[in-house]
């Protein structure tokens, strides 16, 4: 999820949904440098940050706020306001490298099944969540924004149970940031992340791939047919609906 410049940069071009996917595949991405810039730049950073599925860091307070379910928390409900929110100046964040030609690409994306958000709302307020682009077993994690303390957190924290439930076993953060290593980010460097990529995307991509049409790629969306949560508190096979926070969060408590 990107906060920080670029290491690497190629010539400007148009972007175009199956143009982003195939970039993504081989490990590149678009960037802008600003809300208003006029174009793209395309970024293969020398070092990724990743979130090992196995690895996100549920701590005490976060677990808490979790399982209370103090936010409600929706996937692919409010993807266009979503992305908006993320490109909006904050205080903390005066400008954004989301431009609108990558807006416009990630919006082309999600009505094709590729791209997704996860909500957070107070109430009927959405107060932050995240979105980014699914290809394969990959999830690259574009943005996250948060109007609300921990709201981006809970985001995550329901992202990667989505994604361990979902059978994916590659998170993308692109840019180490305190924010992704307090929640369990680690960075690798190229060629490592290379052979994580080529893994989680094969037979994702090529004539006649499509979202979720792969027979290797993850489903973003187990989490919500009550699927068997392999948790040790929940008896072996059982099967539920659509999941709590208490739920979420004991999904995570037994690799965190």
């Amino acid at each position: 999820m990107k906060a920080a410049a670029p290491e690497e940069t190629a010539a400007f071009a148009p972007l175009d949904p199956q143009l982003v996917l195939g970039a993504y595949a081989i490990g590149v991405f678009p960037m802008a440098d600003a809300r208003d810039a006029d174009g793209v730049y395309w970024v293969e950073p020398k070092h990724r940050a990743i979130l090992p599925l196995d690895g996100f860091h549920l701590s005490h307070s976060l677990r808490k706020t979790v399982a209370s379910d103090r936010f409600r928390v929706t996937a692919d409900t409010a993807f266009e306001r979503i992305i908006a929110l993320c490109a909006e100046s904050a205080s903390d964040r005066p400008d954004t490298w989301i431009n609108p030609q990558i807006e416009r690409a990630s919006i082309d994306l999600f009505r094709l099944g590729f791209a997704h958000s996860i909500e957070i709302w107070d109430g009927d307020q959405l107060v932050g969540g995240l979105y980014g682009i699914s290809l394969g077993r990959a999830f690259f994690g574009e943005s996250m924004v948060s109007r609300a303390r921990d709201a981006s957190k809970v985001a995550m924290a329901w992202l990667v149970a989505r994604l361990k439930v979902g059978g994916f076993t590659l998170l993308d953060c692109q840019f180490m940031t305190e924010h992704l290593a307090s929640l369990g980010a680690i960075e690798i460097p190229r060629n490592a992340y290379v052979g994580l990529l080529s893994s989680a995307v094969a037979g994702a991509v090529g004539a006649g791939a499509s979202a979720g049409g792969a027979a290797s790629a993850g489903d973003f969306f187990a989490l919500d047919r009550g699927v068997a949560f392999p948790s040790p508190s929940l008896p072996a096979g059982t099967e539920s609906g659509p999941p709590t926070g208490k739920v979420i969060a004991q999904l995570l408590v037994q690799t965190s």
